[in-house]
């Protein structure tokens, strides 16, 4: 009985374990099956063991089938390790599979590696691989400068006469994918760009060569080579506008004369200043000298006052003293009256 008992328990254990991994084949038959069997009838078979692996390293496994089947529909066969490594990455396998499709149906060599790379660079940003590819196939215009900057919406030029030049260009570029890594951004470009213009319209001898040949501004400005070290290859710059903004430097003279008019003026003020400074001296001088000339004459009586006391003069020599005093005054007063005019003469 303890024999049969064994077995019977032995027998429930095996059917146990049986139903158990028959469940889990179910359940995974179930899980991986549609999409196995997708890949299988797209030619772009992808094994149970690698479905269960993305399943267990939670990778969506869908995704990476149906980016594989694209990319084999469209003659790329990528594998699901190589997609799946890229999303484990942190990049956008859709698009990077879209991107290649339209690099290779547009002639681009671009290889896989490389489209991976541009994909995790542009990530965080507004722009995709994908855009990146569209815009070396398709080539886009940029203004310049973006009005989108919120900016003057034209650059301002100066020519050699003084007259400012207002200039806006658009600029035709294409995505360099070989040197998209590292390179400069469309504000670089926009900023170089920018820079030749004024160097350009600089260079001129007057404003009027650069209305009458508005394409010597583009010539020059792609000889500098201003889409080097960026994303972009420029192919064309063409001058939207160009207009008369402003006589800089007759305006600059003008200021220097008025500055130059105000510097005159406070010199001339200081001259002035230093001029009534010294008349007031010479009116101070001119008030001492009439006080000392005071001074001596109120002397006089006393030296005539100590001459009498010392004996030293007389009455009578006085008394000539005040003759000669009188005839001196008598003079004096005749020849004023002489010098008046007739009207004042008869009064």
């Amino acid at each position: 009985m303890t024999l049969l008992a064994s077995d019977s328990l032995g027998s429930l254990i095996g059917i146990a374990v049986a139903l158990i991994i028959l469940a889990i084949g179910v359940l995974i038959i179930s899980m991986f099956f549609k999409t196995w069997l997708r890949a299988k009838l797209s030619n772009a078979p992808v094994s149970w063991g690698n479905l269960i692996g993305m399943f267990l390293r939670k990778v969506p496994f869908n995704r990476i089938v149906n980016a594989r089947i694209t990319a084999v529909k469209a003659g790329l066969p990528y594998t699901s390790e190589e997609l799946e490594a890229h999303y484990l990455a942190g990049g956008d396998v859709e698009n990077t599979v879209l991107a290649l499709i339209a690099a290779d149906k547009a002639g681009i060599k671009l290889p896989f590696d490389r489209a991976c790379a541009i994909d995790l660079a542009v990530k965080g940003t507004a722009k995709t691989v994908l855009e990146a590819v569209r815009t070396s196939i398709n080539p886009k215009v940029i203004e310049c400068p973006n009005p989108e900057a919120g900016g003057p919406n034209k650059i301002t030029a100066v020519a050699r006469d003084g007259i400012a030049v207002n200039v806006r260009a658009r600029v035709t570029v294409r995505t360099a994918l070989d040197s998209f890594i590292g390179g400069a951004t469309e504000e670089t470009v926009i900023a170089r760009v920018g820079e030749g213009i004024v160097t350009s319209v600089g260079s001129a001898e007057t404003y009027k060569h650069v209305l009458e040949n508005p394409d010597n501004i583009s010539k020059l400005v792609l000889e500098k080579g201003v889409d080097a070290s960026t994303a972009f290859e420029i192919l064309s710059i063409d001058i939207a506008d160009v207009d008369v903004a402003d006589n800089i430097g007759a305006r600059l003279q003008t200021e220097q004369a008025e500055a130059d008019k105000r510097v005159a003026q406070a010199k001339a003020e200081m001259r002035r200043a230093a001029a009534v400074a010294a008349e007031q001296e010479m009116s101070a001088r001119t008030q001492e000298m009439r006080a000392k000339v005071v001074e001596a004459e109120a002397q006089v009586p006393q030296a005539m006052a100590e001459a009498f006391r010392s004996g030293n003069l007389g009455i009578m020599d006085y008394a000539r003293y005040r003759n000669v005093v009188a005839d001196t005054d008598m003079r004096s007063s005749i020849a004023t009256d002489g010098d008046s005019p007739k009207g004042d003469t008869q009064q």
